[in-house]
């Protein structure tokens, strides 16, 4: 049974993006969940949780596009822990999310959304040819329509 959750908070570190053998690619990040509690009146800080967030493909070249360190996310995911040995032989472990989805908490602000250009002809929903390393390495932006349209959906004159 796979454990899978889903968790708000804010981007804790810059996002880590790798092309793993010009074929796979891969981000990660950590985010910090701090809840607010309110004692006597008065709203305090409870300690940060914090958690490793992964994800691959498409969703690793939107997270390394469109996050920065402080967004407020919401990720949805598989929970692991990550065990390691050190070289002193410390064992060590790491709670991690394997993200499915991620997205900006718009209970925090607003976002817009951008399709991304694709490589291949994969068409929506494809993967990004991250075999192309200038493709990988850059955030584009496809041309769906109009720069001019206003939030609400209708067209500047």
């Amino acid at each position: 049974m796979d454990a899978h959750v889903w968790m708000t908070g804010r981007v804790g570190s810059d996002v880590d993006y790798k092309v793993i053998n010009n074929t796979f690619a891969v981000a990660s990040f950590r985010m910090a969940c701090t809840p607010r509690t309110q004692r006597n009146g008065e709203w305090t800080d409870e300690p940060t949780t914090w958690v490793s967030v992964r994800c691959a493909r498409s969703l690793a070249e939107g997270a390394k596009c469109s996050l920065i360190k402080g967004d407020p996310i919401a990720v949805i995911g598989r929970l692991r822990t990550h065990t390691w040995t050190d070289s002193e032989g410390g064992l060590h472990e790491q709670l991690r999310i394997e993200a499915i989805t991620l997205g900006h908490d718009l209970t925090q602000g607003t976002s817009a959304f951008r399709r991304l250009r694709r490589s291949n002809e994969n068409g929506p929903g494809g993967e990004v040819d991250a075999g192309n390393e200038a493709v990988a390495a850059e955030c584009h932006a496809a041309d769906d329509g109009p720069d001019d349209v206003t939030r609400d959906g209708d067209a500047d004159e």
